[in-house]
């Protein structure tokens, strides 16, 4: 019975992050990007302090886990030409440049401290791949719109 319960906090905990925070982040980008911010990287663990305080930082955690492999799913999900969508938009909305944007991502490669804990190496793969191509893609095309 305990466990139904708390599976019911989980859930009114996933609700209220897709209801107040992830419908103000516009892109499965940077939905993936803000939840991953949220984990500790050491532990593994995630923690907001409002989540925390309103759910309980057991219920918080499990919930910003599950929101994290859930957009990492629906990122997964999308074609190449979303992708780069999504990819020139964040980079539009970050404070760097667009060189100093794309040498990070290519240098540091950032997205792969980004997937969720236990994500399937496969599935991994498959994200960071995409994100490379994506990342190729959206420096031609940037190259291409300067030419």
């Amino acid at each position: 019975m305990a466990a139904a319960a708390e599976r019911c906090d989980v859930q009114g905990a996933v609700d209220h992050v897709r209801a107040r925070t992830l419908t103000e982040i516009p892109r499965l980008l940077d939905q993936l990007i803000y939840l991953a911010s949220l984990r500790d990287y050491n532990s593994g663990l995630y923690y907001h302090e409002g989540l925390a305080d309103r759910f309980g930082p057991d219920v918080a955690c499990q919930a910003l886990a599950d929101c994290h492999r859930e957009v990492c799913r629906l990122l997964l999900a999308c074609s190449l030409d979303e992708l780069v969508g999504q990819m020139l938009d964040y980079m539009r909305s970050s404070r760097a440049t667009s060189g100093d944007f794309i040498s990070a991502w290519k240098d540091l490669e950032p997205y792969r401290a980004a997937v969720p804990v236990r994500t399937e190496q496969f599935s991994a793969q498959f994200l960071f791949s995409n994100l490379r191509i994506a990342l190729a893609i959206t420096e031609e095309r940037l190259a291409a719109r300067a030419a």
